[in-house]
Parts: C-alpha cells; structure tokens; sequence
C-alpha cells in the first residue's frame, strides 16, 4: 500500500509550520515534502521546524535547484539537517519553475547535464568522500563534508523522458509536479522505469487536493494553484494528455498581470478536476486511489496551508 506525504509550496507563514508538522503525524503522513519556490519561505528554515516539532515525520527538502544553489551548500543543507534528525531527511533537486527562474534574471541552461552533474556531487559528498568532480558545469574538488558520511537519499523532480530517465538511472527515486493528471504521471513513470533498468527506485507524486461539502467547493480554492503550476510551457504535455483545453499562453499572461479573473475564467472546473483530487471525502478518495493503482509508492498530498486542513485531507485518504 502506498505511504501518503503532505506537500508544503512555502506560502503559509513560517509561524504555522509547527502544528502543521504536527497534524501531518498524527494524521499517518510519512514525509513532508518542502518546496523551494523563489520568492516564497526558505525550505531549509521550514524543514528544521517541521523536524524539532515532530519525532519521527521525515521531511524532503524539495526541489532545491543548482541554478539558485550551488550543490556543496545544498548537500551541507541537507546534512547538516541529517546530522540532527537522522534517517528523517531526503534531498530532491530539481531545476526549478521557469518562470520563477526568469523572474530572479537567472538562466537554466544545459539542465539534463546541470542536474545530472549536482546528483554525484551530493552522493560523494554525503559519502564523506574527499570531492575530485571535475564536470561540464561545476568543479568541487580537495574538500569533504565535517558532518559526513550521513544517510540522505536522494531523488529528482522531473517531467521531461531524459530527466526522467536520469532520475531512473542515477537516483533513489523520481518526484513528479503536482497538477500533473493521471495519464502523464503513468507516462512519466514509465520513463523513469526504462532509464532504471530494473533497478529499483521510489515512484512519488503530488496531488493537489482539496475537499468541501460539494466537488464546487473543492475545485474553487484550488484553482489559482492548480493555474500556478499549469501556466509553464513545459506542462502542454501533461495537459494533452489528461484531456483539458488550457491556453497557457493566455494564463501565463493573466498570472504576470495579476489579472484574477481572467485566471479563474481560464483555469475551468474541467481543468482542475483532471488535474486534482477536488470534492466531498469519498470524491477525494477516489480521485487519490486512481493516483495510487498508477503505482506510486507515495501519494503526497498538496495544496493544504493549515494544520485542519491537512488533517481533514489525511482522514479523507485513509477513509
């Protein structure tokens, strides 16, 4: 049976986390997962907390980025908050939402080489190696971590067949987005599973999720976030193949703008209930059980921001 994990983006404020925390592990959840958004809260800072008001919740610092962090202060992240809460912390890189990248004056270039390269980085460096990498992007080399070896898998968030395949081949796991629908996340595994080769690797998604008295009222809430996430090029295939009709282009727009309305209007119930687990408790279930028979191993819920919130929605999943 597939563990179930909360997501967190970063929007809720950092005097929340605590309870937050804490409704996650009462609730049964196996891991928060942190999101670094530019311009959001800080994941590391959240983590911390999220870990010193719990006892056993793991946490996934998700998905720090090697354009905005250079993969020696990344692993010393992750370690250090290893070294403190062992067993409880898994690192997940990614290459970060373009638009927030632009936003911040900052290329990604070459990520299939940028990711690919950050990974053995971190691997030698929580192995206490002494560093002698010398690749296309970084060059770390003469130094080891104080605090390792330390025992920090790692996975990467990935949507694209040749990072999937990386994520497959290289790492412990692959993380696919949230509002992602369920024919692309089955897409998505697979390639994962061909880069894999047979070796075994964590199969993780996010699922926005949101529940009400009647499916409008869980649709409704989540539908700026759902918009958030869909507005990036780099989602047409995932909406193709959950069966939409989104202008992203026209989104992508009304988001720069501020222009709500015009997102609401876009951002169609249609849309979100493709690409969500939105409505009454057993709507929810449902819509979560289709995520977890696509052979996820852990179904990460998203789109919660409060400490009821998250417990009303783990009571949902578990029925």
């Amino acid at each position: 049976m597939a563990d179930f994990g909360i997501a967190m983006d970063g929007r809720a404020p950092i005097t929340s986390i605590p309870d937050q925390a804490r409704a996650a592990a009462e609730g049964g959840a196996s891991t928060l997962w942190i999101a670094c958004h530019l311009f959001l809260r800080d994941p590391v800072t959240t983590a911390a907390l999220a870990l010193g008001a719990t006892k056993r919740l793991k946490i996934a610092l998700m998905a720090l980025s090697p354009y905005t962090t250079h993969p020696v202060y990344i692993a010393m992240a992750a370690a250090s908050l290893a070294e403190m809460y062992p067993g409880r912390v898994t690192l997940c890189l990614g290459a970060g939402a373009p638009a927030d990248l632009k936003a911040a004056g900052i290329e990604a270039a070459r990520p299939l080489v940028t990711i690919g390269e950050a990974v053995k980085v971190c691997r030698s460096l929580f192995a206490g190696e002494m560093a002698d990498f010398h690749g296309k992007v970084f060059n770390v080399s003469g130094r080891r971590l104080a605090n390792a070896p330390c025992d920090v898998p790692i996975v990467i968030a990935a949507s694209r067949p040749n990072m999937l395949q990386l994520a497959g081949r290289e790492t412990d796991g692959v993380l696919i987005s949230a509002a992602t629908s369920p024919p692309f996340v089955k897409a998505c595994l697979d390639q994962a599973a061909e880069g894999s080769a047979g070796k075994p690797f964590r199969k993780l998604g996010i699922v926005y999720t949101r529940l009400g008295a009647t499916e409008k009222e869980g649709i409704d809430p989540i539908r700026r976030p759902i918009g958030f996430v869909l507005r990036g090029a780099h989602h047409a295939e995932n909406i193709r193949l959950g069966g939409a009709t989104l202008d992203q282009a026209a989104l992508a727009s009304a988001y720069a703008s501020e222009n709500w309305a015009e997102v609401d209007r876009l951002v169609s119930d249609d849309v979100v209930r493709r690409h969500a687990a939105c409505g009454t408790p057993a709507q929810v279930k449902a819509r979560l059980e289709e995520y977890r028979a696509i052979g996820l191993d852990e179904v990460i819920i998203g789109g919660m921001d409060d400490a009821s919130s998250i417990a009303a929605a783990l009571a949902a999943a578990r029925g």
